[in-house]
């Protein structure tokens, strides 16, 4: 008995192994914790989606697209979420081994904010004074940019990291203009300790630009097509249940530490369903004009380049 228990036991064993082996891994780096449009991934695979899909994520935060570009392109990881449409633009055109094979956002919920007692009112009152972004290359650095042209103004965009250092900096008088993504430094504006300055919805520009993609890098996506396919199928599973069952906004609460009404009030005011289709590209003429225009890259991408840069893995 005793003899039959333990090979039962080894086979268990054996197979419970095989089980772990056929799962294939995915290294990838996302920005800005805490914000909904980065859960995806993560809330996911709690959930079982990408486990369905034969996949599990190796998971690690960065403090914005810039950094989560440069990990891509290092190899260090092998997909980079919410990483910014120009910015990868201008390294594909330098020789990077990137690839875009998804959207994360199109149109901008970020919020440029000050002090509630700045003598700042309005984005022309920011002329000369340092306004905020994440990382060099990232969205938030070109919606800074978009800014100074829209509003006709010039301003110090400074890099200063994830929205918590960013508000730090704020509140000790580093930074004149802040920027965030809710539900991260949310609640200051809510208390009355902050006040928007600009809604990202108020970037013109950007209101039907698909600003972030998923990146990829390309020596790996060629090895393994299929297993990035799956990923897009899982990501895709996962945004339908987070917008139809109400325990995403559960977890997603305890993901990102905040209250469950924050969670849907983030969810239903800032986020439609639509902003996050990873199958929807939208304004990519105008994002490479404005990317030239801000020497991100050097010249308009060719329609090759762009078919080789924005690539489907997957049959959806």
């Amino acid at each position: 008995m005793m003899k039959t228990a333990l090979v039962l036991g080894l086979a268990c064993s054996t197979l419970a192994a095989f089980g772990a082996l056929a799962d294939d891994q995915l290294k990838v780096a996302i920005g800005q914790r805490g914000v909904y449009e980065n859960s995806i991934s993560e809330l996911g695979q709690d959930a079982g989606f990408f486990k369905k899909h034969g996949l599990v994520l190796d998971i690690l935060y960065t403090q914005g697209s810039g950094e989560t570009q440069q990990a891509v392109i290092s190899g260090s990881v092998d997909i980079g979420i919410g990483v910014g449409t120009h910015g990868l633009m201008g390294a594909f055109a330098k020789g990077a081994p990137v690839r875009a094979i998804g959207a994360t956002m199109t149109g901008a919920y970020e919020f440029w904010y000050v002090k509630a007692d700045s003598p700042i009112k309005t984005f022309k009152d920011a002329a000369g004074k340092t306004v905020a972004f994440s990382t060099n290359g990232s969205s938030t650095n070109m919606m800074v940019n978009a800014m100074q042209k829209q509003f006709d103004v010039k301003v110090k965009p400074t890099a200063t990291g994830s929205p918590t250092s960013t508000y730090t900096q704020v509140m000790s008088g580093q930074i004149d203009v802040g920027w965030s993504a809710p539900p991260l430094a949310y609640a200051p504006v809510l208390d009355g300790k902050t006040r928007i300055l600009v809604p990202g919805k108020d970037i013109t520009a950007f209101r039907d630009q698909t600003i972030r993609v998923i990146a990829a890098n390309a020596g790996d996506l060629e090895k393994r097509r299929d297993v990035y396919a799956r990923y897009l199928d899982a990501y895709r599973e996962t945004i339908t249940w987070m917008y139809s069952n109400p325990a995403s906004l559960d977890a997603y609460a305890k993901w990102a530490e905040i209250p469950r009404d924050m969670a849907q009030k983030v969810r239903d005011e800032f986020l439609p369903k639509e902003n996050l289709d990873p199958g929807r590209m939208s304004g990519l003429d105008a994002m490479m004009e404005d990317a030239v225009a801000f020497k991100m890259l050097p010249t308009p991408l060719t329609k090759e380049q762009v078919a080789a840069l924005f690539q489907k893995p997957g049959t959806k």
